[in-house]
């Protein structure tokens, strides 16, 4: 089977994440043209059974659109936006515009202030964070919404001084000032440490030295942490309890870590070693298997780790190498970014019953005509048969 099929028939399935009884993330960014509407989005979500997603800011448009669905949704405030939200006054109007009118019907469940401020080299903006966490929390606190949504910031593993082997994990000497009270604070509101930790970098640095099948999740021989004598068969893992052994070094080793973001790029430029639609397939193949099996790291076993891949689309406006714009399972009109193991239907297909649910693998904003829902409803259609039957040959 295919990597791209064990994608699909696991979330497709009748094997798919509700029976296996487990959650994976993606992450819906939007730096694009031509991306699918949000209801179109929500469409491929919920027919993929995806349950937890995270979006980069606070759109309107989803927010409404995933009401009553029971996806679980990240929020985040702007890199932007952090040094005016240290008011608490500005913090409590920006929860009561932004998160406050859609909740509970959109199930909100993370505020995400900043992405990866600590590693921003803006020392304002770096110092503005813990107290804008505090200023969103008080605010949720005011509005009766704390229970339900927490307060946190995702991380480069750039924060960190060393990360190998992991228990000599520990964050940047430069960092310890602001570190300790973003700890704090995490300890105290019980919110998670996200982390964005990408092995693909690692390979791609270094790949004399580091193992392609290490960073694949690829079987392999691995490496044995020499003083904790914990066995690591891949780097992802690895690079998480660096980051717990790096809290438990400032005392704060109970916070829970969770990954943000992780994938690989489909294309990148010549020196971008590793760059490609095969390992991007291996990697988020053997990522989602690891889910399957509700896997922790070897430091914690017994406690999930929870994942949130990126990313649903290219973002074919970004800036920087040519990685930056294919982390997607999707281009941004929908089509597949790599092969899938999929052969798109001709736009002359007829249409059939309405009862299928909509995926759309080829949508644009401006072309929602009833013969466009059609077609993707008889595309839905024939993709679910075919997975169906593909499932019962594999099993």
């Amino acid at each position: 089977m295919t990597p791209v099929f064990v994608l699909f028939v696991l979330l497709c399935s009748e094997f798919g994440f509700l029976r296996l009884g487990f959650a994976l993330g993606i992450n819906y960014g939007q730096v694009a043209n031509d991306l699918p509407t949000p209801d179109q989005v929500l469409s491929i979500l919920t027919s993929l059974k995806i349950t937890n997603t995270r979006i980069y800011d606070t759109n309107p448009k989803v927010l409404a659109a995933f009401a009553n669905t029971g996806i679980e949704l990240i929020v985040t405030v702007p890199n932007e936006s952090v040094g005016l939200l240290t008011d608490p006054r500005q913090a409590l109007q920006w929860v009561a515009t932004n998160v406050k009118p859609y909740f509970p019907a959109t199930k909100i469940t993370g505020i995400a202030v900043g992405n990866e401020v600590f590693t921003s080299d803006d020392p304002t903006l770096m110092s503005n964070l813990v107290p804008a966490m505090v200023s969103i929390h008080a605010a949720l606190v005011q509005l009766g919404l704390d229970s339900y949504i927490h307060t946190s910031s995702a991380n480069s593993l750039a924060v960190l001084e060393n990360s190998y082997p992991p228990s000599l994990g520990s964050f940047r000497p430069d960092l310890a000032n602001l570190m300790a009270p973003f700890l704090q604070f995490l300890a105290a509101t019980k919110s998670p440490f996200w982390i964005n930790a990408y092995p693909y970098f690692a390979y791609k640095d270094d790949p004399e030295r580091v193992p392609l099948d290490y960073v694949l999740f690829n079987p392999n021989s691995g490496m044995k942490d020499p003083s904790t004598s914990l066995h690591y068969d891949n780097m992802l893992y690895a690079q998480v309890d660096a980051v717990i052994f790096a809290m438990d070094r400032l005392g704060y080793g109970g916070v829970e870590v969770r990954v943000s973001e992780t994938g690989w790029p489909s294309k990148g430029d010549p020196d971008e070693i590793g760059a490609s639609a095969e390992n991007a397939r291996v990697y988020n193949r053997n990522l989602l298997l690891r889910q399957m099996g509700n896997e922790g790291t070897p430091l914690v076993p017994h406690r999930r780790l929870e994942v949130y891949l990126f990313a649903l689309f290219n973002e074919d406006m970004k800036p920087g190498p040519t990685s930056e714009r294919n982390y997607g399972l999707f281009r941004p009109d929908g089509t597949v970014a790599y092969n899938m193991g999929l052969t798109a239907l001709p736009a002359s297909s007829s249409s059939s019953s309405s009862a299928a649910a909509s995926v759309f693998l080829t949508s644009s904003a401006t072309r929602e005509s009833k013969e466009t829902g059609r077609f993707w409803q008889w595309g839905t259609l024939v993709f679910s048969l075919t997975i169906q039957a593909l499932m019962r040959k594999a099993f």
